[in-house]
């Protein structure tokens, strides 16, 4: 395949030689990693540690600026001289995948490209983060699905796919990444790249795709642009990339404002620079026009009245509607289907259609067993295409049937058969994730790529009507050659100076290992990256925001296996738990708090066992919430008024934190309950 890439250097910045011509470089006896910008840099293993001072300019208007050039290697040209003879590219699509660190602006710049795209109307009401329609995503500000959409410009579709931006959703961006040709890489102008932005430009180098990089938020008071393009320059040379991806191409942009240029003084008044730089510096998809059909099925939707609809990229031939086609693994094992309805992406909607061309992205219905992985194929000669690989989960936790003495009164599906049954639902659109059987008949293992990965599917159950129990979350750990290895990650804090001796101390506890630390522009933030065990970061969130009081940014990405690091300890302070049931009364409440911070307040219903409080010191405490005050003679005096404490409100996610492994999470539609195990309790009595 053809690798084009686009001039860095000529586009937005002069450097100190006037009489190097970068063009020149490319055919210097040295690599272009070496040569760019017109200077020497070091070899690769120092060229990590080197600040480049660059300099900028204020750009020709955009429409008539010739620096956004894109260049194929001559090597890249003789490795793939004998595919080009089959394939061809098209020049009126272009396939990208938007990919960035959580919360660095990705929808929001979807919104602004949708936008000036003329995709509404000009008095059409557009909400904020169109592209976040799931509930959830709206609630917790935060994108968990890749979307779709499309934008015309200068007679060119351009079919744009917005992806998750947190680690434990990586399993989306890496499906994504076989739908696209190049990507948009948003890096913040203030934070530069963050761990998910390593993890994801890692994935895209791997598949050769083309990257754009796009500083983001430049109107921040803090901007520093020239340090962010340095760091992402030298996060390409850690990440091994070729000459030609080193030699990006650079957009300064405010998502927000919907501006963007190629200097960072000198924005336009669109986004402009961007579409072009898209058009020019990312290429059409290779085709084989008149090959066999191919098409990889990349996402699966489901709909009411269509059943399952299966997205993907064609790769080659041309897909109709009513077409027989053949359905294969990549274990070459085929079935045979019929297509009976196919879509496009136009604008913000699907759109039918009666064909489609290699090279662009479409919806399939009529295939109502089709699997993501699987391939589309032609009916006679179709072979299947290779299958989708995602890293492996880290973390699982127990899912069981609710076994409190309120079972049934709030949910709808309450048995093993109504969880295994949507579990396996999951497992289909969900690559990420894997479910196993438990050590009973009605327990189930799920493993996730991460916390927040399995309690967005617990939330997700949860206003579905089940009802059930979820146990703490627990690392998955590897044996090789009789040594016990657990998965480490990269942990990256921003806090305020004033607290940093809190939160290192906290980290150390954990046993995290400090590797870097420096300020961050002129806001007194401190900027730490550990590398700690996975177990080390469960409970952590809220610790950290304790200690920092509430002024931390924690962000952790999935590292590597490493030795086991001994025994610690993630919480301090023991449960205080209720041992009779019934209705919490305010006299109760008022002497149990004294104990302790509760999670109730009077008027609710607890049963023997649940958790009611958090203890002020180690170890669990007994208490009895629903106490009465006694009214006899002596007592009938008149009531003394009762100063009660606000409770906690813990949510899904702080419950799933907090909870030790003899204890449980309660889910049900209207409420989160924590218990202790009964079963443990047992053991504990023998």
């Amino acid at each position: 395949m053809e690798m084009a890439t686009c001039s860095f250097h000529s586009s937005s910045f002069t450097l100190p030689n006037p009489n190097s011509n970068p063009r020149t470089n490319l055919s210097s006896p040295l690599p272009l990693s070496k040569q760019l910008f017109g200077f020497s840099l070091p070899s690769s293993s120092t060229a990590k540690t080197t600040t480049l001072k660059l300099r900028t300019r204020n750009p020709k208007p955009f429409s008539t600026h010739p620096s956004i050039k894109c260049s194929v290697s001559e090597a890249t040209e003789a490795a793939t001289a004998e595919r080009r003879r089959k394939l061809m590219r098209r020049s009126d699509i272009r396939n990208i995948a938007i990919v960035a660190h959580v919360d660095h602006g990705k929808t929001t710049l979807v919104d602004a490209m949708l936008r000036q795209s003329k995709v509404f109307r000009d008095n059409q009401f557009v909400q904020e983060r169109i592209m976040d329609s799931n509930d959830i995503e709206r609630e917790r500000g935060i994108t968990i699905l890749s979307k779709n959409t499309s934008i015309t410009y200068k007679d060119s579709k351009i079919n744009i796919i917005d992806t998750p931006g947190h680690s434990d959703f990586g399993g989306e961006v890496e499906r994504i990444l076989n739908m696209v040709e190049g990507i948009l890489l948003v890096v913040d102008s203030v934070e530069g790249p963050m761990p998910q932005t390593r993890f994801v430009l890692k994935k895209a180098l791997e598949f050769g795709h083309a990257v754009v990089v796009v500083v983001n938020k430049i109107d921040r008071p803090s901007a520093r642009p020239d340090f962010v393009i340095n760091s992402t320059f030298e996060l390409f040379i850690e990440l091994n990339a070729t000459d030609e991806q080193c030699d990006f191409q650079a957009i300064y942009a405010s998502g927000i404002k919907g501006k963007a240029g190629l200097s960072a003084d000198n924005l336009a008044d669109d986004l402009g620079p961007l579409f072009e730089s898209i058009m020019r510096c990312i290429p059409g998809p290779a085709i084989d026009k008149d090959g066999s059909l191919q098409m990889l099925a990349t996402n699966i939707e489901y709909d009411e009245h269509k059943g399952r609809i299966a997205i993907g990229r064609l790769h080659a031939g041309i897909l109709k509607k009513g077409m027989d086609v053949k359905v294969c693994t990549s274990e070459d094992s085929c079935r045979f289907a019929r297509v009976s309805e196919l879509f496009v992406y136009e604008k913000f909607s699907r759109v039918p259609a009666e064909s489609v061309e290699a090279g662009d992205i479409c919806a399939v219905c009529g295939i109502n067993d089709i699997q993501i992985g699987e391939t589309i194929a032609d009916k006679t000669n179709g072979t299947p295409l290779p299958a989708i690989k995602v890293e492996e989960p880290t973390v699982k936790m127990a899912f069981s049937i609710n076994t409190s003495p309120f079972v049934g009164r709030e949910g709808k599906y309450v048995t093993s058969r109504n969880l295994r049954d949507r579990l396996s639902r999951e497992l289909e659109r969900n690559l990420a994730m894997k479910v196993e059987d438990g050590e009973t008949a009605d327990t189930f293992i799920v493993s996730g790529r991460g916390t927040l990965h399995i309690t967005i599917l617990i939330e997700n159950m949860r206003r579905e009507g089940y009802e059930f129990m979820v146990g703490p979350p627990k690392v998955i750990n590897k044996r090789v050659n009789d040594k016990l290895l657990e998965p480490y990650e990269i942990a990256t804090v921003e806090v305020p100076e004033e607290h940093m001796g809190a939160v290192v101390e906290l980290l150390g506890k954990r046993r995290g290992q400090m590797f870097d630390m420096q300020g961050v522009g002129s806001e007194g933030t401190t900027f730490l990256k550990y590398k700690i065990p996975t177990r080390g970061l469960l409970g952590l969130r809220n610790a950290i925001l304790t200690a920092s009081r509430g002024t931390a940014i924690l962000n952790t990405i999935f590292d590597s296996y490493g030795p086991w690091a001994g025994d610690m300890s993630t919480r301090d302070l023991g449960s205080l738990v209720a041992f009779e049931g019934g209705t919490s009364t305010s006299y109760a409440i008022s002497s149990s708090q004294e104990r302790g911070q509760l999670f109730i307040g009077p008027g609710v219903e607890v049963y023997k066992g649940q958790i009611v409080g958090i203890h002020q010191r180690p170890g669990d405490l007994s208490l009895n919430v629903c106490k009465k005050k006694a009214a006899t003679n002596i007592r009938s005096n008149k009531d003394v008024t009762v100063i009660l404490d606000t409770p906690l409100d813990y949510s899904l996610d702080d419950c799933i934190e907090y909870i030790q492994e003899d204890e449980l999470v309660e889910v049900t539609p209207s409420s989160i309950r924590m218990c202790k195990n009964p079963k443990f309790s047992k053991k504990s009595n023998r």
